[in-house]
C-alpha cells in the first residue's frame, strides 16, 4: 500500500498533465477507506468491530475519471486480481455452466466462485450494465456467493444501483441482486461538469465526416498510409459454430462497415473474438440512430465497450459530427458514453 492514495493520486495526475478535482479527491478518499476495511492484515481485522463492505460502485456521468480513479486503485493493490469488461466475465460463466455435467443451479454457482477465488480476491468492473435478460436473472444468485466467499468486488457504472436494468423484462427478478448489491456496496457519485475527453487536449485526428467524396478520398489515403507495408490477411473466426469473415485485414489492421458489425446477429461474445485478432479497428458509415434501428445502436454500444475496454485505436466516417448524434430514446444514456469514447478512441495514439 502507498504511503497515502492522495498523494499518490496527485502525483500521478500531475504527471499526466491532468487537473486535480476535489471531488475525485473525495472518491481517493472513500477508496483509501475501503482499502484499510478489506485489505489490512488478518490480525487488525479481528479487532475491528466494523464489518466492512466487500463492493465499490463509483457511478457518475460519462467522461468524469471514473475509470481513471478505479485504474489508478486497482494498480495500487498487490492482492490477485482481475479486471474484465462485465460482458466477458458473464460469457466465462455461461460457458462453465455449459461445460458442467451437474446441471444443479447451486452447485455450479458454487464452483464457479470457488474457482473464481483461486485466481483473485478483487475483481474490477469498468462500466457495469446490465442489458440481457439470461443474465440479469442468474445476477442475484451469482454475486450473493462471490461476496459470501470474500471476494471484493470494485466497479463504475453510469447508473446507480437502484437504476440497473431499468424497465428490463421480468426486473422483478432482478431485485434481490439490486438488494444484495446495495448491502454489500459502498456507493459513490462522481459529478463533475465537463467530459475530459472532449478537452482540448484530445484533438480528434480520425473521425471523418460528413459522407462525401473528400472524406472517403481521405479515409482511403489514411487506410493505405497505416496498412503500407503490410500482408494482406484475411481471416475466419468462429464463434460457437458462427462464422465471421474478416477479408478487408492487414496483419490486424481491419476495415469494415458498420452494417457488417452491426446488422447482423452478433454480441459481445463475437465481437470479443474480433477484437482478439485486431490492432487497429476502422468502421466506415456509422449512421444516425432512433427509434427504428435501437438493435444496431445497442450492437455498436456494446461493440465500443469491448473496443475500448481492450484499448484498441480506431478511425470512423459518418454523415455527422459526434455532437450531431441522436439516440433511440430507450438508449440514451448508454449511447452518451459511447459518444464520449468515440471522442477518446480516435484520438488515441497510433505508431
Amino acid at each position: 500500500m502507498p504511503k497515502s492514495f492522495e498523494t499518490e493520486f496527485i502525483s500521478y495526475c500531475n504527471n499526466q498533465d491532468l487537473e486535480v478535482n476535489p471531488n475525485q479527491i473525495a472518491v481517493i478518499k472513500k477508496l483509501e477507506q475501503y482499502y484499510q476495511n478489506n485489505f489490512q492484515s488478518f490480525i487488525s481485522k479481528i479487532f475491528s468491530k466494523k464489518s466492512s463492505k466487500k463492493g465499490f460502485y463509483l457511478f457518475g456521468d460519462v467522461g468524469v475519471g471514473k475509470t481513471m480513479i478505479l485504474n489508478f486503485f486497482y494498480n495500487q493493490i498487490e492482492e490477485k486480481k482481475i479486471r474484465q469488461h462485465f460482458n466477458e466475465f458473464m460469457l466465462s460463466f455461461h460457458d462453465f455452466v455449459h461445460q458442467r455435467k451437474d446441471k444443479n443451479e447451486e452447485n455450479v454457482i458454487n464452483q464457479f466462485v470457488k474457482n473464481l477465488k483461486s485466481k483473485a480476491s478483487l475483481i474490477y468492473f469498468d462500466e457495469f450494465q446490465v442489458t440481457n435478460i439470461v443474465d440479469a436473472m442468474i445476477l442475484g444468485k451469482l454475486f450473493d456467493q462471490i461476496f459470501k466467499e470474500g471476494i471484493k468486488i470494485i466497479v463504475t457504472s453510469n447508473t446507480k444501483i437502484s437504476d440497473l436494468y431499468k424497465d428490463g423484462l421480468q426486473r422483478d427478478q432482478f431485485k434481490p441482486f439490486i438488494k444484495i448489491m446495495q448491502e454489500q456496496s459502498i456507493e459513490h457519485e462522481l459529478n463533475i461538469d465537463d467530459d475530459y475527453r472532449k478537452s482540448n487536449n484530445n484533438e480528434i485526428q480520425r473521425y471523418f465526416y460528413p459522407l462525401n467524396q473528400e472524406t472517403n478520398f481521405k479515409m482511403n489515403k489514411f487506410f493505405r498510409t497505416i496498412t503500407k507495408d503490410k500482408k494482406h490477411s484475411p481471416i475466419t473466426i468462429n464463434v460457437k459454430g458462427r462464422e465471421f469473415k474478416i477479408e478487408n485485414c492487414y496483419e490486424g489492421i481491419m476495415r469494415f462497415n458498420f452494417n457488417e458489425l452491426c446488422d447482423q446477429n452478433l454480441g459481445a461474445e463475437d465481437y470479443l473474438e474480433i477484437i482478439k485478432n485486431s490492432k487497429f479497428i476502422v468502421i466506415n458509415q456509422i449512421p444516425q440512430f432512433n427509434d427504428t434501428n435501437s438493435n444496431q445502436q445497442q450492437r455498436f454500444i456494446t461493440l465500443l465497450d469491448v473496443i475500448y475496454d481492450k484499448n484498441i485505436p480506431i478511425a470512423v466516417t459518418s454523415n455527422q459530427s459526434l455532437d450531431e448524434f441522436t439516440s433511440s430514446r430507450l438508449l440514451e444514456k448508454p449511447f452518451k458514453r459511447t459518444i464520449s469514447r468515440l471522442y477518446e478512441l480516435t484520438s488515441k495514439e497510433y505508431n
